[in-house]
C-alpha cells in the first residue's frame, strides 16, 4: 500500500495542542504552527481499524500488556536496531518524561545534581527544577556547523557538582546529532568512573537519515534507564504510552517503587493497543514516512539555501526537527523571535527554550507536508528581506 503524506487530516478545532492554542500561548492567531514535535499524518489503516473495534466494544475497563504487547516491543528494537531486551527489563509508563521523572525520584534525593547537555529539550530543565534537584550543564560545542561534546568539561561538571544522574538525549533534540558509538562509550566511561547513572531519552531513535546509525546506550551499559516510546515514531503522544528498558535489577526495583509511589499502575487501553499494533504491523507505513521525511530534508536544504542563504541549516543526522542558525544577522534572540513570530507569522521554538548559550537559533518541525515547509521559507524570506 502507498501512503499519502501530502494531504493530512484537518486537526484544527479538535483541541490539538499544536493548532488550537495560539492565543493562550501568546502567539498570533494566524501564525503558521511549526513548533511542537508533532506531525499530522494519518496512521495506517490496520491500527485505525483495531481502534474502531475497541470503540465498538463499548467497554474501557482496566487493561494490561499481553505477551503479544511485549513481543511487539522486543521485536521492534531487535529487528530495527539490534537492541535485545527481555520481558523483565520492560516497564510501561505513560510518557517519556514520566519515565524520566520516575528515574529522578528513584535514584536521587532533593539537592542532588543532574547533568544535561544544552541546547536540549526544555522539559529536562523543568523536571530538574520542579523536583528540587540541582542543574549541572555541559554545553554542546557548536563549530563548523556541527555540535560536539566537550568531554573534559563533561567530566569537570560531574566532579564539581557531584552529579548523580546524566540525562542523555539520543538522537539529540534540537541539534539533530545521532551520537556515534565512540562518543557514547566515552560518556559511559566517564560516568562509570564517577558512579553516575545515565537516563537516556531515545524517543527519536527511529528517525535517522542515510549515513547515520543510532546506537542505544542500553547496548553499551547496564547502569542506565533507556526511555523509549512509539509516540514520536507514529505520532501517538495523545495515547500516552512509553517503555523504559532497565537491565540492572537494583535500578529496576527502585524504579518500580518510584512508580508505585506516584499511584500509577496500568497504561490506558488505547495506548497499549496502538503500541502493539504499530510495532507489529506499522513497519511499511514507517518506511514510507522515513522516505518522505528524507525528501523533506533534501527539499528544505536546497530551498533554504536558494531563498535565505544567510540562514544556515544545522544538518540533522536524526529526528524530524531542524535547527536553524540565524546568527549571521547579529540579532539578539528576542528581536529574532519578534521577527519570526510577528513579521513572518511563524510559530517556531527559539533557542532560549533549549537553554542555548548562543543566540540566533530557531527550531522548526520538518515532519510537515512539503508545501507547508515551502510556505514557511517563503514567509521567512519575506520577513527578512
Amino acid at each position: 500500500m502507498t501512503y499519502n503524506f501530502d494531504n493530512p487530516p484537518e486537526r484544527r478545532g479538535t483541541g490539538a495542542l499544536k493548532y488550537d492554542f495560539n492565543a493562550e500561548r501568546g502567539r498570533p492567531e494566524d501564525a503558521l504552527q511549526l513548533w511542537i514535535a508533532d506531525f499530522d499524518f494519518a496512521l495506517p489503516a490496520e491500527t485505525l481499524e483495531l481502534m474502531r473495534k475497541r470503540v465498538d466494544l463499548g467497554n474501557f475497563g482496566y487493561s494490561e500488556g499481553t505477551p503479544a504487547y511485549y513481543n511487539a516491543v522486543i521485536n521492534w528494537f531487535k529487528t530495527r536496531h539490534g537492541y535485545e531486551v527481555s520481558r523483565d527489563e520492560i516497564i510501561k509508563t505513560p510518557g517519556v518524561m514520566f519515565g524520566m521523572a520516575a528515574a529522578v525520584h528513584a535514584l536521587t534525593q532533593r539537592g542532588d545534581a543532574i547533568l544535561i547537555q544544552p541546547p536540549v529539550y526544555k522539559p529536562f530543565f523543568e523536571l530538574i527544577h520542579s523536583s528540587g534537584r540541582k542543574l549541572a550543564e555541559n554545553h554542546l560545542v557548536y563549530k563548523d556547523g556541527r555540535y560536539r561534546i566537550d568531554f573534559e568539561d563533561f567530566e569537570r561538571q560531574i566532579v564539581e557538582n557531584g552529579a548523580k544522574l546524566f540525562f542523555l538525549c539520543n538522537p539529540h533534540n534540537p541539534v539533530g546529532r545521532v551520537w556515534d558509538k565512540a562518543e557514547l562509550e566515552a560518556l559511559r566511561d566517564i560516568c562509570g568512573r564517577h558512579g553516575v547513572t545515565v537516563i537516556s531519552d531515545e524517543i527519536h531513535c527511529d528517525f535517522t537519515y542515510p549515513g547515520y546509525t543510532y546506537t542505544s546506550y542500553g547496548t553499551l551499559s547496564d547502569k542506565a534507564v533507556i526511555v523509549t516510546a512509539p509516540s514520536k515514531t507514529f505520532n501517538i503522544a495523545g495515547l500516552q504510552v512509553s517503555n523504559s528498558f532497565i537491565r540492572d535489577k537494583l535500578i529496576r526495583e527502585k524504579y518500580k517503587t518510584a512508580i508505585d509511589g506516584f499511584g500509577y499502575s496500568q497504561i490506558g487501553t488505547f495506548g497499549l493497543a496502538a503500541c502493539e499494533s504499530l510495532y507489529t504491523t506499522g513497519a511499511e507505513w514507517f518506511k514510507q514516512l522515513q522516505s518522505y521525511l528524507h525528501g523533506n530534508l533534501v527539499f528544505f536544504r536546497r530551498y533554504l539555501a536558494e531563498k535565505l542563504p544567510r540562514v544556515k541549516l544545522v544538518d540533522p543526522e536524526g529526528t524530524f526537527l531542524y535547527w536553524l542558525d540565524f546568527s549571521s544577522y547579529g540579532l539578539p534572540q528576542k528581536e529574532l523571535d519578534a521577527i519570526v513570530t510577528n513579521k513572518a507569522k511563524l510559530w517556531l521554538e527559539d533557542a532560549d527554550n533549549f537553554g542555548s548559550n548562543i543566540p540566533g537559533f530557531e527550531r522548526i518541525n520538518g515532519a510537515s507536508p512539503r508545501s507547508v515547509l515551502k510556505l514557511a521559507i517563503d514567509k521567512l524570506q519575506a520577513a527578512f528581506s
